[in-house]
């Protein structure tokens, strides 16, 4: 590593402990780069290099992982939750939450009370799955070697919901992906919580043409995030939809497959397939 790469990995490392030690007093961009002696213009290309998201964005990400231990733990109200967060009231709690988290505070606390998710298990060429549902889109799809402990990882993730087992016309067009029916690709719906930065790479990922590969490294830069690879490693591993959420296309840059949330096999079956699919749509 350069000497002045140490500097910055430090003048980074610096910042983000001042962020989390700070959060309660919402520091603005001015205060941060001032505490590492940098212009707010370059802290904030610096920072974003290194860190994989804005300053702001990190600041949001600590304050709302302090206010869902809070709603967690049902310590106070909303609005107290909002206050100790560092925010000016309950209204820019929830705008926050739900750019970061894809849901309001009262749902997150609820545990998802207020969805109803209709489940189904399907047969595809790569195995079973369970697809999973709300009025929005697909909020899930895990292969599975066990019916009853896929169904307890999906209730976990939303642990209020109200669960009914039923095949609707989201799931039905969502499978059609499996037999290679690539022209509805326009009309998929999904209904996804994360982070923004996981947005950001999962809506990366849908971007990735069947039959390509591409490295962590090329989703960092496609994201404008170069030297976030890991935090796109990350990313990629927590996606929630599997297949339709092509995680599979992203391979190390070395050319090894990687790792898989469902086997380095299954992906392997899954990228010969694919590949197969493109070489017979040349030939015809």
């Amino acid at each position: 590593m350069k000497a002045q790469d140490i500097i910055n990995y430090d003048r980074i490392a610096e910042a983000i402990g001042y962020i989390r030690t700070n959060f309660k007093s919402q520091p603005n961009l001015e205060e941060v780069a001032e505490k590492v002696h940098l212009s707010p213009f370059h802290f904030q290309r610096l920072f974003t290099e290194w860190a994989g998201t804005s300053p702001k964005q990190f600041l949001q990400y600590i304050s709302i992982g302090h206010a869902k231990k809070m709603i967690k733990e049902n310590q106070s109200t909303l609005f107290d939750t909002a206050i100790d967060t560092g925010f000016s009231g309950s209204s820019r709690l929830h705008d926050v939450f739900i750019k970061m988290e894809g849901m309001t505070p009262g749902e997150y606390k609820n545990g998802g009370s207020l969805l109803s998710i209709n489940y189904s298990f399907s047969e595809t060429l790569f195995g079973n799955i369970l697809v999973a549902s709300t009025e929005k889109g697909i909020c899930h799809i895990a292969f599975f070697e066990d019916d009853l402990a896929a169904l307890q990882t999906l209730q976990a993730m939303f642990p209020n919901a109200a669960f009914r087992q039923k095949a609707d016309s989201i799931q039905q067009n969502a499978l059609s992906f499996f037999s290679a029916d690539w022209e509805t690709l326009s009309q998929l719906k999904l209904h996804l919580k994360g982070s923004a930065f996981q947005m950001k790479i999962w809506e990366s990922l849908l971007k990735i043409p069947i039959g390509k590969l591409v490295s962590y490294g090329q989703v960092a830069r496609h994201i404008k995030h170069p030297n976030a690879s890991r935090a796109v490693g990350s990313a990629v591993g927590h996606n929630p939809v599997a297949f339709l959420i092509p995680c599979h296309r992203v391979i190390k840059s070395s050319g090894g497959i990687g790792e898989y949330m469902w086997g380095s096999k299954r992906k392997k079956a899954i990228i010969g397939w694919e590949a197969s699919q493109t070489v017979a749509e040349i030939a015809t």
